[in-house]
């Protein structure tokens, strides 16, 4: 009876696993285009984001973070340096550069226990439209990666309160 209960977990393992790794594949995705950007700068990298297509994508927007991680102590940290929207000429696109040496900044707490933690420490985030037909396409130092998430609407609106 142990037996068919363990080979029964295993192949439900199984399937829940092979259906989010069939959702993951349903995501349709415009043809990726960036020939058109430049070239990145010595000691840069240029790192793209593609969208997949979604529905009602004027809902939606993205958020993205710049950064690395650090060994870290309690205090909250932040990256220095600066992200600055570009204009590709002639194709109305833009593109994102990135400044930034790595220095992190931080609040003056006393942490009790000298702890450190790798955490990922990131300049100011930046919120954009989303858009499926364009890819996002950064250039950051070689030692900073870009991370992203997708913000949804809360489905319910709600009304303002009056004084």
């Amino acid at each position: 009876m142990k037996f068919l209960k363990a080979v029964f977990l295993v192949l439900m393992m199984f399937v829940v696993g092979n259906v989010s790794a069939q959702k993951k594949k349903t995501e349709k995705f415009e043809k990726l285009q960036i020939e058109m950007f430049p070239k990145a700068k010595e000691g840069f990298k240029q790192v793209y984001i593609q969208l997949p297509i979604a529905k009602n994508e004027n809902d939606l927007k993205v958020e993205f973070f710049v950064g690395l991680e650090k060994l870290l102590d309690c205090n909250k940290h932040f990256l220095t340096g600066k992200i600055t929207s570009q204009d590709l000429q002639g194709w109305g696109y833009n593109y994102y550069e990135v400044e930034s040496s790595g220095e992190t900044g931080g609040t003056l707490m006393a942490c009790p226990d000298q702890k450190k933690t790798k955490k990922f420490v990131y300049l100011q985030p930046e919120i954009v439209r989303y858009n499926s037909k364009l890819p996002l396409v950064f250039y950051v130092p070689k030692d900073l990666e870009v991370r992203y998430r997708i913000l949804r609407p809360d489905t319910a609106m709600k009304k303002a309160t009056q004084k």
